[in-house]
């Protein structure tokens, strides 16, 4: 069934939640692919420190993003790619997460948007013994792509909302979050403070 939104999906330097290094994001319409943008984001001071855990997992290192514009100039691009539409991400917590935080650390405003969990959404629609993002993924029928490249994750991502969408017979994110009982988190000035219980760690991505 057509759904339109936004998928993203963000790598981190460390911990913390404003060290964006890396941004995906997918525009699904109707269902399909009809745009992607990808960004290297340099850190701000002081969450630019890049832990060497976090490097073996995405492969960005320090001198890759040297002299990539920070979230303060990509925040323009990604206001300008999303519009008003919905976001998903894959345990969309963390990514929400790092949107507030990233933008507050410049002490911008932080945008609004509805958002939905494809992980809550994979675990009320497949049968699986892992609900990690390759896995869910090959369930809807996205496989053999770059885990951690956070373009291909957003891809992935945006492939298990549309086909779960499909497989529920809904057209719209609000009824897909309805049917499966996922419920709807809404970041920016009327955000709903993120159950933990509900979207886990960071390593569920």
């Amino acid at each position: 069934m057509p759904v339109d939104f936004t998928a993203i999906d963000f790598e981190t330097a460390n911990s913390s939640s404003a060290s964006a290094c890396s941004v995906g994001l997918v525009k699904v319409r109707d269902g399909r692919v009809v745009d992607t943008e990808y960004f290297l984001i340099r850190p701000p001071f002081p969450h630019d420190e890049f832990n060497e855990w976090n490097i073996r997992i995405h492969g960005i290192r320090p001198e890759m993003v040297a002299d990539a514009p920070g979230w303060d100039v990509h925040l323009d691009a990604f206001r300008a790619f999303a519009g008003d539409d919905w976001l998903v991400a894959h345990n969309a917590g963390f990514d929400m997460g790092v949107i507030r935080a990233a933008t507050e650390a410049f002490g911008l405003a932080v945008p609004e948007h509805a958002y939905l969990c494809s992980l809550q959404v994979a675990r009320r629609t497949y049968s699986l013994d892992s609900y990690r993002l390759p896995v869910a993924a090959m369930a809807a029928g996205f496989e053999d792509f770059s885990h951690h490249n956070a373009l291909a994750d957003a891809e992935a991502c945006a492939a298990i909302i549309s086909h779960a969408a499909r497989r529920h017979d809904v057209d719209d994110l609000a009824a897909l979050a309805k049917i499966t009982g996922v419920r709807v988190g809404a970041l920016g000035a009327a955000t709903v403070r993120a159950d933990p219980a509900a979207h886990g760690p960071m390593a569920l991505q």
